[in-house]
């Protein structure tokens, strides 16, 4: 019998060989990061470092967007340090409750958005440092160029908008591949609009526990031509946000596996009818029903069900809560990217296997959300329907009526403002379906301020809820003239009031 046949298993070796990856592998990395996941990857690096205050910055000039830059005040690094973090793979030892785990974090993000990579930083009582990777020289031989120390110092120094500190690390992104390529204006406007509502409501979510539980504040700006404009705080974003539950008694703690392999989830029920933020997230409900996984309070799954069932609209308003301090044996583990989790194969049986204290199951969690929704979907379809809310009305507002009332399939109710013949309040016009309102009493009712197409969105909303059954009646009766007049008389001495 030969060796093979005694022990399947064995291949026979000679030797070995090193194989040096090639250095074109670099552009392969983080190819799956968006401009906001991106960010987030040097977020935790600022976070690890102990930063009170992380800024991203996108620098403008001459009408284009030129870089991007990342600034922390965290507890910054040494020329050894420098290296490792700027080594692909390069590994160090993490802290418990740090979020890196692989050492990939840094290099994944920046080249999967920039062709020219930067990093200066400054630990305690040492000299300020630099690295900075090309790509088109990093290809070739993985050379890293060592940055000027005066230059590194002088970046670190700068006024940022936030307290000094003699500590921090500055990310530069050059040749960013995802800017606009046109030298306009508008485009330049447009992609800032977007990119500023993608990495908010981002970095609101993952970070969300973080921003709620400590000092950290996270900024967005834009400077242009030296000049700093449209700076923001990035708020909190909870998937769990709600006021109150949507079941008597729920959320309910599901404990799943055991002794070291021991998992808890859980198991909440948003309300039936919710306008909130924290709720509708990106707006795809269908994907944000599910497990929310937490790895050391950074937000690495939002949604999804990674098998224990199928997505259904039906289970719209469920959602887990889960935390992990890393891998679990034979039921989680997290992804590199940290953009959820693979599960293991305890992972489906343990949950379908276990009970809250009081013996409900993961079955019964998932009916009685179904309850929960068909319930308020059952009140929802017994309202009269109305007419569309149209032009003037803020998009979050139209959204609103349509998740709480059915529409009619007809022409919108626009409700606009010009400045009206008398001192009356509003004007009905039927034929045009437009509400007017008196331009006179505009800038009294918003406080001073200059008007917007969607301004005074709650004043807009009652006088759509007021007057919507007189745009939809075939002809006004004397009723609906008499309480015109009334409408009329009050909100003018209200709306004269205002400007007095």
């Amino acid at each position: 019998m030969t060796v093979e046949e005694r022990q399947p298993d064995l291949v026979p070796t000679t030797g070995s060989v090193q194989l040096v990856p090639d250095p074109r592998s670099l552009e392969a990395l983080g190819r799956n990061h968006t401009l906001e996941a991106a960010l987030a990857e040097l977020v935790d690096n600022s976070i690890d470092a102990g930063a009170r205050h992380v800024l991203i910055r996108f620098v403008r000039d001459g009408g284009r967007l030129v870089r991007l830059l990342v600034i922390d005040d965290g507890s910054g690094m040494g020329d050894n340090r420098i290296d490792i973090a700027m080594t692909v793979g390069g590994s160090r030892s993490y802290d418990d409750g740090e979020i890196g785990r692989f050492g990939l974090g840094l290099k994944a993000a920046s080249f999967s958005q920039a062709r020219s990579v930067t990093v200066v930083s400054a630990a305690r009582g040492q000299n300020a440092v630099g690295r900075r990777w090309q790509m088109a020289k990093a290809k070739q031989d993985y050379r890293c160029e060592i940055v000027d120390h005066a230059f590194a110092l002088s970046q670190l120094a700068h006024d940022w908008g936030f307290p000094p500190s003699q500590t921090g690390t500055l990310v530069r992104w050059d040749d960013v591949k995802g800017f606009p390529t046109v030298d306009n204006e508008a485009a330049v406007e447009r992609f800032l609009q977007g990119a500023f509502a993608k990495i908010r409501a981002h970095l609101g979510l993952i970070f969300h526990r973080i921003l709620d539980g400590t000092d950290l504040r996270l900024l967005l700006d834009v400077e242009d031509a030296g000049d700093v404009v449209l700076r923001t705080d990035v708020p909190s974003l909870d998937p769990f946000g709600y006021a109150k539950t949507g079941a008597a008694g729920w959320p309910k703690r599901i404990r799943a596996g055991r002794g070291t392999r021991k998992l808890v989830l859980e198991c909440h029920i948003w309300p039936g009818r919710s306008n909130n933020d924290e709720f509708r997230l990106d707006g795809n409900l269908i994907e944000r029903q599910g497990l929310y996984i937490y790895y050391n309070d950074r937000l690495v799954q939002w949604g999804g069900w990674n098998g224990l069932c199928h997505a259904d609209k039906q289970l719209n308003l469920a959602r887990i809560a889960l935390n992990i301090d890393g891998d679990v044996e034979q039921m989680m583990s997290l992804k590199p990217e940290k953009n959820g989790v693979e599960v293991g194969p305890e992972f489906g049986p343990s949950v379908f296997a276990a009970a809250a204290a009081e013996g409900t199951t993961f079955a019964d969690y998932t009916d009685r959300a179904r309850g929960v929704l068909k319930d308020a979907n059952r009140r929802r379809r017994v309202r009269q329907a109305v007419l569309p809310p149209g032009s003037g009305f803020a998009p979050k507002v139209r959204r609103a009526f349509s998740r709480e009332l059915p529409l009619k399939d007809e022409d919108p109710i626009d409700i606009r403002w010009k400045r009206l013949p008398a001192e009356d309040f509003f004007e009905i016009n039927r034929e045009e379906r437009v509400l007017w309102l008196n331009q006179r009493y505009r800038r009294a009712l918003a406080g001073g301020r200059d008007g917007s197409l969607n301004d005074l969105p709650v004043i807009k909303a009652l006088l759509f809820l007021l007057t919507e059954n007189i745009f939809a009646g075939q002809n006004m009766g004397p009723r609906d003239k008499d309480n015109i007049e009334v409408w009329q008389a009050i909100l003018t001495a209200a709306a004269r009031e205002e400007t007095s």
